[in-house]
């Protein structure tokens, strides 16, 4: 008989609704992973949650959940202010790290939990998961090719009411970070620079109101240039009547574009439009079905961890996007 296949057992800090609709089921339906400990702030939150859900192991505190010996890595669903500690702790511990965009508050703090994972010998991946959806890899294979010419234009749009989160601190600077900037306009940030498979040289932006102390921005337009030159446009804001994602690749040959880029578990058109002697030629419509992203996501790392290769989105890949994320903030 063969051995059972290993499972990499996890833990998630800042266990909340997001985790409890998204993550947890994405472990659990995952082959190679299996949900073990949670995180809350209250110790008997954490407890009745954990019997509720079926989870053996349930803190009150991220250093008692990392110092478990039956915790192998932790997936960091916490405000972003506590992405970077949590993720410290956690590579002092020896356990790998799956932590969700934004990387952390700011470009100083990527750096040190990268630092922290490297010293400790531990895995650090930063939930970029759209760069698993066929979807964005097809527009990836498409712009690659060259088919639409030399790209002259990126752009990446996402709004939704921010009004009705259930993150009680997605508006506060001090947790946040940023609103729509670090919360959505990451996501259009990540996919741009992986599709395009360019780095951003200048970040300008807009922010409407001008964050304070205490507040986040609610709404932004960032303007981005590419080393190969291809200029680069994202607005994302919280204050939309509903949720809306678009993205677009202008160029000199042809146009590439889809509605609900960020959506999984569901099926996408992308729609290919080319021009000939100025004229447009007939649209041709792809469907692209994309699977639940948060499974692949997960069943990637974890075979990361058990086969000891390189994440698909590793703290480089967070740090570079904080760069972009901090010069925006700063308008």
């Amino acid at each position: 008989m063969k051995p059972a296949p290993r499972k990499i057992r996890y833990g998630i800090l800042g266990f909340g609704l997001f985790a409890e609709r998204a993550i947890a089921p994405a472990i659990r339906a995952s082959s190679n992973s299996e949900l073990v400990a949670i995180q809350k702030r209250s110790s008997a939150s954490a407890e009745a949650k954990a019997k509720e859900i079926g989870i053996p192991f349930a803190f009150d505190s991220v250093d008692k959940l990392v110092a478990h010996n039956e915790v192998d890595a932790v997936y960091i669903v916490s405000a972003n202010a506590f992405h970077a500690p949590s993720t410290i702790a956690a590579a002092r511990a020896k356990k790998h790290v799956l932590v969700e965009k934004p990387m952390a508050l700011n470009a100083a703090e990527a750096r040190k939990m990268i630092a922290a994972c490297k010293k400790n010998n531990v895995k650090l991946m930063v939930g970029h998961m759209l760069r698993l959806s066929p979807l964005v890899r097809r527009m990836r294979d498409i712009v690659q090719s060259g088919m639409l010419g030399d790209i002259t234009a990126a752009r990446a749009d996402f709004v939704y009411d921010g009004r009705l989160s259930h993150r009680s601190w997605l508006f506060e600077r001090k947790l946040a970070g940023g609103g729509p900037v670090y919360d959505i306009g990451v996501h259009g940030l990540d996919t741009l620079r992986f599709i395009l498979n360019d780095d951003v040289v200048s970040t300008k932006s807009d922010l409407h109101p001008r964050p304070t102390v205490k507040k986040t921005e609610e709404s932004a337009n960032i303007l981005l240039k590419f080393s190969r030159g291809t200029l680069g446009s994202i607005y994302c804001s919280f204050t939309a009547p509903l949720r809306r994602t678009f993205i677009e690749f202008i160029g000199t040959k042809g146009i590439i574009s889809a509605y609900g880029f960020t959506q999984n578990s569901t099926t996408i058109h992308l729609r290919l439009t080319m021009g000939k002697d100025g004229k447009e030629e007939p649209a041709s419509v792809e469907e692209i079905a994309v699977p639940n992203l948060y499974i692949e996501q997960i069943s990637r790392f974890s075979a990361n961890i058990i086969d000891n290769t390189e994440p698909f989105a590793p703290g480089i890949v967070g740090l570079k996007n904080q760069i972009v994320l901090d010069a925006a903030m700063r308008g």
